[in-house]
């Protein structure tokens, strides 16, 4: 009897409703950290290279990043993300206790790192504290080692990969624009080449694998879905090349010696740095709002491994990011921009590029990647094609510590809160 009484006392304390509004509640929160933390993977470089303010980023971040979540988010999602817990495995009070308990560690780490204005991984925050709540709930025989060990992989692979391509694009940048006899010429000349490839990478993350390329009737077709993608990226290339590379005009004190050619690579990369920011919202928004599905649903008394996204979700999650965007964006933003390597227009397209085709690549394989991860590598890979002396390795060793401790300090925060919350409610 005391038993049953104990374990409604969650339910009788809150209620069903309660227990919804505190998770949407969490889901604001782990939103807010979403667009406060990780706005650097998008507007960073472009921040950084002066191609446009700090004040405009927020702006142009917030906007996207919340249409992204709002009308390309996906209808159906994980509500436990990667395989790392099974919800079939918790009776309903653990799976809610558990899942609130998660998301709400993983946001106070992020908090912490962002107010430090370190860039880590939101995925791989709520993917710790789901280990943390599974270890404690059920022991070490309840979590997806497998999936661990795949984002293990991916602190180590996803920069490189972005690392790797961006020292190749800035290199032939340099050697086949600014080692020229003619700079301006030759980058009429690379520049409809990078736009095309800029198109084609939108494209493709929109049609290949994705809800949107699902519904045009796409779905396990990649080949159309390729083919599409290069038909639409040569006809918008074709229609915006010109007003795109002919920059009306350009300040030379502030670009440099070869101003005109910066010039023409400051708006290749402000395109390429919108487009992470609307596939990030579009992407990242069910680190927020996913779990906090599942906790609906089972409130409802239903558990699954997915659960119909609501849109009042879609837009809590999106609004959420925007929020975070225009409050806390500008400190990580500082970092990834300023300090860990001088940045301007046509390196900071390098790194945008880069990032935005390896978590491309990357998803498309189904491999764990951040997309911070990325970016910071492609910063990282732009500075040593510079040289050595370039990169400020005491940011960059700080950046490497706290990747490397997210996953077990949400995991410990997370078992800490779900010991805390079983003791006084179950």
């Amino acid at each position: 009897m005391v038993v049953s009484l104990r374990r409604n006392t969650m339910v009788l304390l809150f209620g069903i409703s309660g227990l919804i509004i505190l998770a949407l509640f969490v889901a604001f929160y782990m939103a807010w950290n979403i667009g406060a933390n990780d706005v650097a993977n998008s507007m960073s470089t472009a921040v950084g290279s002066r191609a446009i303010t700090v004040r405009q980023a927020v702006i142009i971040a917030a906007v996207l990043e919340a249409a992204g979540a709002i009308l390309v988010g996906a209808t159906v999602a994980e509500t436990v993300r990667s395989g790392v817990v099974s919800p079939e495995d918790f009776s309903r009070e653990i799976f809610i206790m558990g899942s609130l308990s998660a998301i709400l560690a993983a946001s106070i780490w992020i908090t912490l790192a962002t107010w430090k204005g370190m860039p880590i991984s939101t995925t791989h925050s709520i993917i710790g504290a789901l280990i943390g709540f599974g270890l404690v709930a059920k022991g070490p025989a309840s979590v997806g080692w497998a999936t661990v060990g795949q984002i293990a992989l991916s602190w180590i692979l996803s920069p490189l990969v972005a690392g790797g391509i961006a020292f190749v694009i800035f290199k032939i940048i340099v050697k086949g624009i600014f080692h020229k006899d003619d700079p301006p010429k030759a980058a009429s000349r690379f520049g409809p080449i990078f736009l095309f490839s800029t198109m084609l990478l939108i494209f493709a993350s929109a049609f290949m694998k994705t809800p949107l390329g699902d519904r045009m009737g796409l779905g396990g077709r990649d080949d159309l879905a390729l083919a599409l993608a290069i038909l639409l990226a040569s006809l918008l290339s074709l229609a915006t090349h010109k007003r795109i590379l002919k920059p009306r005009f350009f300040d030379k004190e502030k670009l440099g010696e070869y101003a005109e050619v910066e010039a023409v690579f400051r708006n290749l990369q402000i395109v390429t740095a919108c487009y992470i920011a609307f596939a990030h919202g579009a992407n990242d928004v069910a680190n927020a709002i996913g779990p906090v599905a599942g906790v609906i649903y089972a409130s409802g008394g239903t558990i699954g491994e997915t659960a119909v996204i609501p849109i009042y979700l879609l837009v809590i999650g999106g609004v959420g990011i925007a929020v975070g965007v225009l409050t806390w964006g500008h400190k990580v933003m500082g970092t990834v921009g300023f300090k860990i390597t001088e940045i301007t227009n046509t390196r900071g397209f390098s790194m945008t590029f880069s990032a935005a085709t390896t978590v491309l690549l990357a998803s498309k394989l189904g491999m764990p990647v951040s997309t911070t991860h990325a970016l910071v590598g492609a910063v990282m890979g732009v500075g040593l094609a510079r040289g050595m002396s370039s990169l400020d390795f005491k940011v960059i060793k700080n950046i490497f510590a706290s990747w490397m401790i997210t996953l077990p300090v949400a995991a410990f925060t997370s078992a800490g809160i779900f010991i805390i919350a079983r003791t006084l409610f179950l």
